[in-house]
């Protein structure tokens, strides 16, 4: 028998790919699901990406190989992008680097920077893919803690006093944060920079939610005056722009961190589709009209959800932003797992368990925002019927 790497046994299944089959299965007897669960946006792009994609994949070069480092236009673009929404000075020729969705990004930042027990700090609750690419290369995870209470923000003061920082490599954040839409402000983003500078840890920020229902000023890590220093950010086009299978996404940071970088990602892939890249410098000509739109759209969504939360008894922010509902089970005898598979069994309504962000995601779930108006309407009416 041909045994697979011990890495493997450090890993399971990503939980929606395994929630997915289990979903498909019921909709194979006749039950229609209503899924709330994933963050897949279901509306259009910007007027006008879809030409231009169309025109460019007629071009004679379109089928070609890319560039590993993205077309130059598309890198001016990204830097024009950055300067108009975040007021930061990007180099185009050297602190850009797109990627084929910022979720490969992960893995390249970390195959670049992990070596096997490294320490890599990662936020409880988080992003699971953070914690799978560590333990497939083998690093030391240091979970810090993120609570309701302190509007899931980091006590780097504790962490500190508390935590063994002897070689810790690495520190993931996200803000606005996922699963919470718990957002930061720019002194507590500092707090983290300091302590990153003073421990030698490379800050990864993780960053593709900062125009969804945010009502403050988006903000990018390198608003941080000397972040660049020790910070990488990643960034993305699937929520802000509606091209979540087209899989547009970007790291940057200074030119060492992305030289280093891109040595890995070309190991893995011959660059980005032609006529995508020339559709993503369409898409991020779209500002302050594009977004306003959008999010009329998903404060009409969200109002729904809250209405289904309230319902249900469950407790939310009225503050956090992105495109996810994160409610607290507020009279809850049993695990948000078991909550939320009756929830499923008893309405054919999946929404995602908070567990699996995290133990401090235990007993919470998250609704998605990414569904139409009228199937919304429809998951509030089975519940409340």
């Amino acid at each position: 028998m041909i045994v697979e790497a011990k890495r493997m046994n450090k890993i399971s299944e990503y939980f929606f790919s395994k929630k997915m089959k289990e979903i498909s299965h019921l909709e194979d007897e006749g039950i229609n699901v209503i899924n709330l669960g994933i963050g897949n946006p279901d509306l259009l792009p910007p007027n006008g990406v879809i030409q231009k994609m169309k025109e460019a994949s007629e071009l004679y070069h379109a089928n070609a190989y890319q560039s590993y480092i993205g077309i130059e236009e598309l890198r001016i673009a990204i830097s024009n992008w950055y300067w108009k929404l975040y007021q930061v000075r990007i180099d185009s020729n050297y602190e850009i680097l797109p990627l084929i969705g910022s979720k490969e990004g992960v893995m390249h930042i970390s195959m670049s920077y992990l070596n096997r027990g490294d320490k890599v700090l990662i936020p409880d609750p988080g992003y699971p893919t953070y914690s799978s690419i560590s333990h497939l290369l083998e690093a030391d995870i240091i979970y810090y803690d993120l609570y309701e209470k302190k509007n899931w923000i980091p006590n780097v003061q504790y962490m500190m006093e508390n935590k063994n920082m002897y070689n810790v490599k690495m520190m993931w954040i996200n803000y606005p944060h996922m699963p919470t839409g718990a957002t930061i402000n720019l002194e507590k983003l500092e707090e983290i920079v300091f302590f990153a500078k003073k421990n030698n840890i490379l800050l990864v920020h993780d960053n593709p939610y900062s125009f969804i229902l945010n009502d403050r000023r988006p903000l990018s890590i390198f608003n941080i005056k000397g972040a660049k220093d020790i910070a990488i950010e990643l960034n993305s086009l699937s929520k802000s722009y509606n091209m979540p299978g087209w899989r547009i996404g970007m790291v940057i940071g200074k030119k060492e961190f992305i030289y280093n970088i891109a040595k890995a990602k070309s190991q893995m892939d011959s660059g980005m589709y032609y006529p995508i890249q020339i559709g993503a410098i369409e898409a991020m000509k779209n500002h302050d009209e594009w977004f306003e739109k959008l999010n009329i759209e998903y404060y009409k969504r969200r109002k729904i959800i809250w209405k289904i939360c309230d319902y249900l008894n469950l407790k939310y922010s009225v503050k956090s932003c992105g495109i996810f509902v994160w409610a607290k089970i507020v009279d809850h005898e049993i695990s948000d797992y078991i909550w939320s598979d009756n929830f499923l069994r008893k309405y054919h309504i999946f929404i995602t368990p908070g567990s699996i962000f995290g133990n401090n995601g235990n007993g919470y779930v998250r609704f998605s925002m990414c569904c139409p108006i009228k199937i919304l309407e429809k998951a509030k009416n089975r519940i409340f019927s």
